[in-house]
């Protein structure tokens, strides 16, 4: 009885592992040796890759392909002098081989020479007759050198060898993302949905690039035609929840969410949606339900704690919301966003010097924004440190430099620490950079936002800019 192809192709596997295990020597063909060692490779199994390559060269020492891959692996193990000695033999006896060049093109890349790895790769494209892996190493060699245009043409050429070749697929999105070509990627994709219509892959990318534009209805008729393409895609459930809450159809997001965690294991992200959609419909005890699972899923998704955090605090429960903002900072001490808002909850309780010390530890740890340099400067005030929150807002200036806020901020606190010159500098600054956000100075300093010479400059201002 005649094996299938693929009983035919592991036979010299078998033939081979048998072979170790024993002390017996097995004879094979030079082919079957490339078939057993491209088998190891594939699957991440380099050392008995190499046990092949070594016995094959016992067997075959003079054969070109099997050498290339002994060069491959040496080139993967960082061993490039010997690889390259070896490739200079191999060219002396055949110049015409492109494996030569292609493997001279992954030395050069190594040593992040991509311009040389590119040379020798056209090169290696002239000598080919199967030029597919060429183009997808060009692609890799482009994307190297941040040459997005000319990465997306070659890993396009993939596409034409392959239209399912959706790593290249994946890749060319990625280009026309990166070059924020939106309207090139969705165009693109359609042209690839004519020729593969029941690609979900190309659909599911389609509808991200919809939401991109926030295009949401087209996104959900891509993500439609996804899953109807592959009815267990759970990528696509997935994106189509985001876009339905998008749409504030809550109740459509939680049944795609729930389809995502029926078809595989739950995911902490998926329950975290869950618990948004939750409490955007009100049903808090079910929104606590699913923040209290995705925190339990996955301790370590900050995302998890800052929203079973963010409930609490919603609902002005600021000491349970502490409790768990701390639990947050337990597990991961170095995350700003966990600091940030542990200031903010303190703030809240008045408790001013924890405030002071989350908010220092924030920055610290990197978190720059504009909200945390003004919180950290009220807080400073309130505990009547003026000088401090002085310091605070011109830090917050080196990073904001056009801040109304800021300026606004920095006026009141000059103007309670009796500096008035400097105030009226500030505030002159503030009104000219964004006028409108002068009611933050009104609500934050209504007492100086009265005195005569604030109305002045507030007049002569307007005046100047009728």
């Amino acid at each position: 009885m005649a094996l299938d192809p693929n009983e035919q192709s592991s036979q010299p596997i078998a033939k081979f592992e048998s072979m170790l295990k024993t002390d017996d020597v097995y004879f094979f063909d030079a082919e079957d040796f490339e078939d057993i060692i491209h088998h190891y490779l594939n699957i991440g199994k380099i050392s008995l890759a190499k046990k092949a390559i070594k016995i094959s060269l016992l067997q075959h020492p003079d054969a070109t392909e099997l050498k290339l891959l002994d060069v491959e692996v040496m080139v993967f193990e960082n061993k490039l002098e010997t690889a390259e000695k070896i490739l200079d033999e191999l060219q002396r006896i055949d110049a015409h081989n492109e494996e030569i060049y292609i493997q001279r093109a992954n030395i050069f890349s190594k040593k992040d020479n991509h311009e040389a790895a590119v040379n020798l790769l056209n090169k290696a494209l002239e000598l080919s007759e199967d030029s597919f892996d060429i183009y997808s190493l060009l692609g890799m060699e482009y994307l190297f050198m941040d040459d997005f245009e000319m990465a997306k043409v070659h890993f396009m050429r993939c596409l034409d060898f392959d239209d399912q070749d959706y790593s290249s697929l994946y890749n060319v999105i990625y280009c026309f993302e990166f070059l924020e070509d939106y309207d090139g990627a969705i165009h693109y994709l359609n042209e690839y949905l004519e020729r593969n219509p029941y690609c979900q892959v190309a659909w599911h990318q389609l509808g991200k690039q919809y939401v991109t534009k926030e295009m949401y209805k087209e996104a959900q008729a891509a993500f439609d035609f996804a899953i109807y393409s592959d009815d267990t895609f759970i990528g696509a459930y997935f994106e189509k929840g985001k876009v339905l809450e998008q749409l504030g159809r809550y109740d459509e997001a939680i049944e795609n969410y729930e389809t995502t965690i029926t078809i595989e294991d739950p995911t902490s992200h998926a329950y975290l949606r869950m618990g948004v959609c939750h409490e955007k419909l009100r049903n808090d005890d079910m929104a606590k339900f699913y923040y209290y699972k995705t925190v339990h899923e996955d301790p370590l998704l900050d995302k998890g704690w800052l929203a079973i955090t963010d409930f609490y605090f919603r609902k002005r429960n600021f000491k349970r919301a502490l409790y768990y903002i701390n639990k947050a900072i337990n597990i991961d001490g170095e995350n700003p966003l966990y600091w940030k808002k542990c200031a903010m909850i303190h703030a809240a309780l008045k408790n001013y010097d924890e405030a002071d010390y989350a908010f220092k530890q924030s920055v610290d740890l990197g978190n720059y924004e504009l909200e945390t340099w003004l919180g950290w400067a009220e807080v400073v005030a309130r505990n009547e440190e003026l000088d401090a929150a002085r310091q605070i807002l011109t830090q917050g200036l080196e990073f904001y430099p056009e801040s109304a806020e800021l300026e606004y901020k920095m006026t009141g606190i000059l103007l309670m620490m009796n500096d008035l010159i400097n105030a009226q500098l500030r505030f002159i600054k503030a009104l000219k950079s964004d006028y409108s956000k002068l009611p933050l100075f009104e609500k934050g300093f209504p007492s100086y936002f009265k005195s005569d010479w604030a109305q002045n400059i507030i007049s002569g201002i307007r005046k100047a800019s009728k």
